[in-house]
C-alpha cells in the first residue's frame, strides 16, 4: 500500500466541480485583480475568523511583512525595536521581522507542546520590546492566557502567525482573532490552501488594515496617489474565488484531520515514538501530525520502504541557517532537539481508513 504524505490532487478533487465553476466565473468575468471575488472572500474569511477586517495579499510571508511595516508607518514601531518570537518557527516568521529592520528575540519552545514557552518570555522583555509574535505551529494554538497578560502588562502588540492553523480555537475564539493582527498563508498544502501562493491579514484595527491594503498595492489607496513606498502584493481573483469555495468546507476538513489524529494517538504505541500531547482538541487542527524520534532519519527511511510518505518540519532551525550566520553560535537545546527529532507522518482529509491503519502498523513495527 502507498500512503502519500499529502496528495493535493486528492484534496482538490473533493471540491473539483465547485472549484472549476469558480475559476470559470472569474475567467469569464474579465476582471482578474481587486474585484468582487476578493471582496467576497475577505468578507467571508473575516466573518469566519471573527475580525472586522481581512486584507488579502500575495502570500503568507508578505502578510507578516505588511503587519510590521504598517506598524512602523503608523509610528507604533521603529527599526531597532525588538520582537519576541519562538526559536523553532519556520523561517518566514523571522524573515518578516528582519526585513523591517526589527530585531528578533528568539525564545525556546516547550518540549511538551512545541510552542513558545510562556514561562521564558518575561525575562526576555526589554524597553525595546514592542511585540510578541506567536506561531500556531503544526496547527496547534500557541496562545496562552499568560501571553495575553504579558502583552497587557508591558503594552506589547500580539501578532499571530496563523499560517498553519486555519480553524483552530482558544476559548471559543479562533486563532487569527486572538491578537492585534494575524498573518495567514494559503499555500496549497495548508488546511485552507489555494492553487498557488496567497495570503491575508486579519485584524480589528481599522488604521492598520487600511495601511496594509495600501502597502500591498504599491503604497496606494487611491489610483496614482502614493502615501507609502509599497510593493505589489495582491491576492488575485481566481485564488480568492477558489479559497472562498474551500472555506465553506474547512471545518469539515478539519474534523476529518482530527479523526485521523485521534486514530494515530490511540493506535501508535511504539515506545521509541513521542506523540503530540493534546489536552484540548479544539486547540489543534493538525495541519501536520508531528512525532519525535531519536532515530528520526532511520524511521523516515523505514516508512519510505513501506510506501509511506513523510516530511521533516524543519531539518535546520533558523538560528543555524546561513542567512542568519550571526546566530550560528547560539545554543538553543530544546529547539535543536525538536529540529533533530521531528518527523511528520501523513495527514490529510483524504486519507482512507486502510491508509491510516497502514501508517499505524508500520510506525508500531519500527
Amino acid at each position: 500500500m502507498t500512503v502519500p504524505f499529502l496528495s493535493l490532487k486528492d484534496v482538490t478533487a473533493k471540491y473539483a466541480d465547485e472549484i472549476h465553476e469558480a475559476a470559470l466565473r472569474v475567467i469569464d468575468s474579465g476582471w482578474y485583480l481587486q474585484g468582487k471575488e476578493n471582496e467576497r472572500f475577505e468578507a467571508d474569511y473575516a466573518r469566519y475568523i471573527g475580525t472586522k477586517y481581512c486584507v488579502g495579499c500575495a502570500n503568507g510571508l508578505d502578510a507578516l511583512v505588511w503587519i510590521f511595516r504598517a506598524y512602523i508607518e503608523l509610528g507604533v514601531m521603529k527599526p531597532g525595536d525588538e520582537v519576541i518570537v519562538p526559536a523553532n518557527t519556520y523561517i518566514a516568521t523571522i524573515l518578516a521581522i528582519t526585513e523591517n529592520g526589527l530585531v528578533p528575540v528568539l525564545v525556546e519552545p516547550s518540549i511538551d507542546t512545541l510552542q513558545i514557552d510562556d514561562r521564558l518570555i518575561e525575562a526576555r522583555i526589554t524597553p525595546k520590546t514592542k511585540a510578541i509574535t506567536i506561531v500556531h505551529l503544526y496547527g496547534r494554538c500557541a496562545y496562552t492566557e499568560k501571553i495575553g497578560e504579558l502583552c497587557k502588562k508591558y503594552n506589547l502588540k500580539l501578532i499571530e502567525d496563523n499560517a498553519q492553523a486555519h480553524g483552530c480555537m482558544f476559548g471559543g475564539v479562533k486563532t487569527g482573532a486572538l491578537g492585534d493582527a494575524a498573518g495567514h498563508s494559503f499555500y496549497p498544502g495548508k488546511n485552507l490552501g489555494a492553487l498557488g501562493d496567497a495570503g491575508a491579514v486579519t485584524t480589528n484595527d481599522e488604521a492598520l488594515a487600511k495601511a496594509i491594503r495600501s502597502l500591498a498595492n504599491y503604497g496606494s489607496a487611491k489610483k496614482y496617489v502614493f502615501q507609502y513606498c509599497g510593493r505589489n502584493s495582491r491576492l488575485d481573483e481566481i485564488q480568492a474565488a477558489i479559497l472562498d469555495v474551500k472555506l465553506k468546507h474547512l471545518d469539515e476538513d478539519v474534523a476529518l484531520r482530527k479523526a485521523v489524529a485521534r486514530r494515530y494517538s490511540e493506535g501508535i504505541k511504539n515506545p521509541k515514538i513521542t506523540l503530540p500531547k493534546v489536552a484540548d482538541w479544539n486547540a489543534h487542527v493538525f495541519h501536520i501530525f508531528t512525532v519525535l524520534c531519536e532515530d528520526r532519519d532511520e524511521l523516515q527511511k523505514y516508512l519510505e520502504s513501506k510506501g509511506i510518505g513523510t516530511n521533516i518540519h524543519y531539518p535546520i532551525p533558523p538560528h543555524k541557517q546561513e542567512c542568519y550566520k550571526e546566530w550560528n553560535g547560539k545554543s538553543l537545546p530544546v529547539t535543536e532537539k525538536i529540529h533533530a527529532q521531528e518527523l511528520s507522518i501523513p495527514m490529510s482529509p483524504c486519507l482512507t481508513d486502510e491508509q491510516v491503519q497502514h501508517v499505524i502498523d508500520c510506525v508500531n513495527g519500527f
